[in-house]
């Protein structure tokens, strides 16, 4: 078998797909979602309780518009669009359909629909995370079977590697 250096190096290709693949802050529509910003209602962290992701999903910044009834009127309307991409991601829905679900209504309304959502997809996220975090020892094991899968997947590549970088004969 002749190795050659692109059947080991292939290009990268995105993954990450849809409307939401850089959530913007709640604070301003312009900036990433980030956990190094000072305001902790800019974003929502997988640890937070129900209460809580409500509650910045309703306190998160709009315009005083209604939504409107087409894509085209989210243009220059960052803080709106965010919100919009964030329940199409989180309902599985196009951005379209969840404008046409909300067209005329205000921002109250939505966003209580939002945080709903929200609170459903993200809750059990939660519950998880708090799981794990109040046992290091279950994190340990599934991080030592993580790597020993790991290697076992990458022993034989790692090996055609060694061959192609002519490291090994």
């Amino acid at each position: 078998m002749i190795l050659r250096h692109r059947d080991f190096f292939p290009l990268p290709e995105a993954v990450i797909t849809g409307f939401a693949t850089r959530v913007m802050s709640l604070r301003d529509g312009t900036k990433k979602m980030s956990k190094s910003d000072e305001s902790d209602y800019s974003r929502i962290n997988l640890i937070d309780d129900v209460d809580t992701i409500a509650q910045k999903i309703r306190k998160a910044k709009t315009d005083p518009a209604p939504l409107p009834d087409s894509a085209d009127g989210l243009s220059n309307r960052s803080e709106a669009a965010n919100l919009v991409n964030i329940y199409a991601a989180l309902s599985d829905l196009d951005r379209n359909q969840v404008i046409q679900e909300f067209a005329g209504q205000q921002f109250s309304a939505f966003k209580n629909a939002l945080a709903e959502l929200a609170v459903a997809k993200l809750t059990p996220i939660a519950g998880e995370m708090r799981r794990l975090l109040a046992d290091p020892a279950e994190i340990d094991r599934i991080l030592a079977a993580g790597a020993e899968r790991a290697r076992a997947l990458a022993a034989p590549i790692i090996s055609d590697i060694k061959k192609l970088a002519g490291f090994v004969s």
